[in-house]
């Protein structure tokens, strides 16, 4: 569970920082420390920019595809919603209907 103080880094930061890992030579724990951040939220945007190249290992999401997961979740919610209002007021109906 986050924190409520989580930092917000821009993209532009992010970038940078994945920038500095790939021409460095440094390991991303060491990069993290000089920039002063965690180096699992480091190893996570290395690792989100790595599958959007192509270089990830085998099942790790593109940034495309998580976006398309995200909205297809969201869709599915929906429509399991929208199912669900009916059946409940057909059980409200029924239940009415045997009084």
């Amino acid at each position: 569970m986050g924190s409520k103080y989580t930092k917000r880094y821009t993209e532009e930061f992010k970038r940078d920082a994945i920038a500095l890992v790939d021409s460095s030579g440094k390991t991303v724990t060491a990069v993290a420390r000089e920039l002063g951040i965690s180096s699992e939220s480091l190893r996570g945007w290395y690792r989100w920019v790595k599958a959007d190249r192509g270089e990830a290992a085998p099942g790790e999401l593109t940034s495309a595809e998580r976006e398309e997961l995200k909205r297809l979740r969201k869709e599915v919610r929906e429509q399991q919603q929208t199912i669900e209002i009916p059946k409940k007021a057909t059980a409200f109906f029924v239940k009415e209907n045997d009084r």
